[in-house]
């Protein structure tokens, strides 16, 4: 009997299991373009209305992953990579690759642009005039091997299926499956040949997932799945109720980022979650038998400038100045407007509506109300405050950079709503959550 699709949507409308090899199929069909967008889109509402067992999302997985080239490294030390479920001033990345390289790793980091309110790796680094963001394989992993990481985008080799699927999923309400957003984030990540991932789920009121229990929920999910893939995984929750770095806006941010490399921590909430997740990858990457003495690594990649020559020589190698941490806004845009933002009252910042700033970024052309638009990458936030921190007449709530002052104004009303301050300081809030730390 000839194998049908329509047998495997059905299958699972129905709410039973499909098979390995069914589902090996499909997604070969959702590759080479013989399954139909309507086939494609009656599987993925299946999907999200029935769900699937672990065996199936690590069959889908796999299956996805598969339909394009996978690497295969043969190199003296680790590959490793993180993802982040994103949020707002969320930098980690481009700090984190050269510093795990510093420490014995080696990156292929596949990276994203912007989804929703949240910034996107990619995004920051088209900010760098010249940097080459989706290289071919051959340059990604001539850069790998030389420089110890390189942070770029999905190629069209790698995972096809998924980009077929995830435009489906956007257009017919199926964004949401928690199947279907594993699959999707680890098809990419075990294409790339990985020993070890790392996942960051973010939780608050910036980050896509409000409630605590549904970011643990889905980072169980994902170290669930990877590791039945073969591949040691580790997750944190980390807070995501303030933003992240100081800076949300993409050149903004590079700035930042190489700052932090240099030695300055403007943000310590941002340098604590970067430690975390490096820790705990050189302790999966067996590099490190404690996290006293990954942290010790770290530390000393860090104070030496091996972490930021580490950046500095994935820059240059992939098409970007050989000197921007030395000049940044040499090279970096900066826009024409720069607006200072101070509280009405004065007192300590209470809470922040973290997703109200992402939005007021894009708002500013730092980001995408579509897939098409073209982004600012000089536009943004900077100098934030955080909350806990006091703001009056010598200490503004933020800095706006903007195309002209009708822009920067609208900005200002929209950062004006996002703060409340009060006299007395706000409850701590946990920053991170170990996975294995969660009853």
């Amino acid at each position: 009997m000839d194998w049908l699709a329509q047998e495997v949507i059905r299958r699972k409308r129905d709410g039973r299991e499909l098979s390995a090899e069914d589902i090996q199929r499909f997604v070969a069909g959702i590759a080479d373009g013989s399954i139909s967008e309507g086939q494609v889109a009656a599987f993925a509402m299946a999907v999200l209305l029935r769900g699937m067992t672990v065996d199936e999302r690590v069959a889908l997985a796999l299956a996805m992953r598969d339909s394009g080239r996978v690497l295969f490294w043969d190199l003296p030390g680790p590959v490793v990579d993180k993802h982040s479920t994103g949020g707002v001033g969320d930098l980690v990345s481009l700090v984190l690759a050269p510093l795990l390289a510093a420490c014995g790793c080696f990156v292929p980091m596949i990276s994203g642009r912007g989804l929703g309110h949240t910034g996107g790796t990619l995004d920051k680094l088209d900010s760098i005039p010249g940097y080459l963001s989706q290289p071919d394989l051959a340059r990604l992993s001539e850069v790998v091997r030389e420089v110890g990481c390189a942070i770029i985008g999905q190629t069209a080799e790698l995972a096809p299926a998924d980009k077929r699927l995830y435009a489906i999923r956007d257009v017919t309400a199926t964004v949401e499956s928690v199947d279907l957003i594993v699959a999707s984030i680890l098809s990419k990540k075990l294409a790339a040949g990985l020993d070890v991932l790392l996942i960051d789920v973010k939780a608050g009121n910036g980050a896509f997932m409000d409630n605590p229990a549904d970011a643990q929920a889905l980072a169980r999910a994902i170290v669930e799945v990877a590791r039945g893939a073969g591949v040691e995984t580790r997750a944190l929750i980390t807070d995501m109720s303030q933003p992240l770095a100081r800076t949300a806006g993409n050149a903004l941010e590079v700035e930042e980022a190489i700052a932090l490399l240099k030695g300055e921590v403007r943000s310590p909430r941002l340098w604590d979650v970067t430690l975390a997740l490096a820790e705990e990858t050189l302790l999966a990457a067996g590099l490190a038998d404690s996290r006293g003495a990954a942290r010790e690594q770290l530390i000393a990649a860090w104070r030496s400038g091996e972490a930021l020559a580490r950046f500095s020589r994935m820059i240059s190698a992939l098409g970007g100045p050989v000197d921007l941490v030395e000049r940044p806004w040499a090279y970096l845009p900066a826009a024409p407007v720069v607006m200072v933002v101070h509280a009405p009252i004065e007192g300590l910042v209470q809470t922040i509506d973290t997703r109200a700033l992402g939005l007021a970024v894009i708002a500013l052309g730092g980001g995408r109300r579509r897939p098409e638009d073209c982004i600012d990458p000089a536009v943004g936030l900077a100098a934030l405050a955080f909350p806990g921190e006091r703001v009056d007449a010598r200490h503004p709530l933020a800095v706006i950079h903007a195309v002209d002052r009708a822009a920067a104004e609208r900005a200002a009303q929209a950062l004006l709503a996002a703060y409340r301050i009060e006299a007395q300081a706000p409850e701590q809030t946990t920053l991170i959550t170990r996975l294995e730390d969660v009853a």
